[in-house]
């Protein structure tokens, strides 16, 4: 049985731009916040964290810093994953000697890939790792779509742990968690699914919930491995308005508002993103003040 990375809610954690730069000063008080309120595990430079339009030394930077800032407390797992598998060996292996725990590999997109060039691709780069690889599925974003013998077969891989399941298909991850049978631990990449993935068997979730509200996303886990299936599920029906708000536009434009409205950050996007709809932020801070969180 290989070693399980975190059990519980991963806060993929935004990156907070100040004048289009990355703001350390607001990313420390983030961290720092989300560790108090009792998150499981930072995911940093993740999709929610815009690593897609982070230059490379801005990425490498926010890496060290995160782990330099978390300094062990929980585990901070390094988004590396890239549709060049060139250059992901090279980023995981940076995250790796910058002390980061473990690496999240999302599938390579737009060139995208075949079932066994994904295969190629992922044992490469888990080669190279000297930490624990966790895959990312996620093909509504990727073009690229992990089945479930795919993942059964890049189990074996000793370096690869781990499977963020985002395809929001929860009859391809039943059979990924039947085909897998403990080999793979699996995280919900999705805020609406954790429960029916922890149900499944699953490990826990990485979340873009978490911002805003790392302690009720850490609890619905906490809950539910408790033995509380029913107030874990109420949790997670009563933030179901606040999660379709979180995603009503592309990730991660409506949490970016949302942690601006908290004062965790300006509502800063890099093109193509723009800040959310009008009318849609009205509808999410509504929502929020309901949950006092404004």
């Amino acid at each position: 049985m290989k070693n399980t990375v975190f059990k519980g809610a991963a806060t993929a954690i935004i990156t907070p731009f100040k004048n289009n730069e990355i703001d350390y000063e607001k990313f420390a008080s983030l961290i720092e916040w989300q560790i108090s309120e009792g998150i499981h595990a930072i995911v940093v430079c993740g999709t929610t964290g815009e690593s897609s339009t982070l230059t490379d030394e801005e990425h490498r930077d926010a890496i060290a810093f995160a782990v330099k800032q978390v300094n062990h407390r929980v585990p901070v797992i390094a988004g590396t994953g890239s549709n060049d598998t060139a250059y992901a060996i090279d980023l995981t292996k940076f995250a790796c000697e910058a002390g980061a725990d473990a690496v999240l590999v999302v599938t390579p997109y737009y060139n995208k890939a075949t079932q066994k060039g994904l295969i190629q691709s992922f044992t490469a780069i888990a080669d190279a790792s000297t930490k624990p690889v966790i895959l990312y599925n996620v093909p509504s974003r990727t073009g690229c779509n992990i089945l479930p013998e795919t993942a059964l077969a890049l189990a074996e891989h000793p370096n690869i742990v781990a499977i963020k399941e985002a395809s929001g298909n929860i009859s391809q991850i039943a059979s990924l968690a039947a085909l897998t049978r403990g080999k793979l631990d699996i995280y919900s990449g999705n805020d609406d699914q954790i429960v029916p993935v922890l149900a499944l068997g699953g490990k826990g979730v990485i979340s873009v919930l978490s911002n805003p509200m790392p302690r009720a996303t850490a609890d619905i886990c906490n809950k539910f491995f408790a033995g509380d299936i029913e107030g874990s599920t109420k949790l997670q029906l009563d933030l179901l308005p606040l999660i379709d708000a979180l995603f009503c536009e592309v990730n991660p434009i409506p949490v970016k508002a949302a942690m601006a409205a908290m004062g965790f950050t300006e509502n800063s996007l890099r093109m193509p993103l723009t800040p959310m709809e009008e009318a849609h932020e009205e509808k999410m801070l509504a929502i929020m003040k309901n949950l006092g969180l404004l």
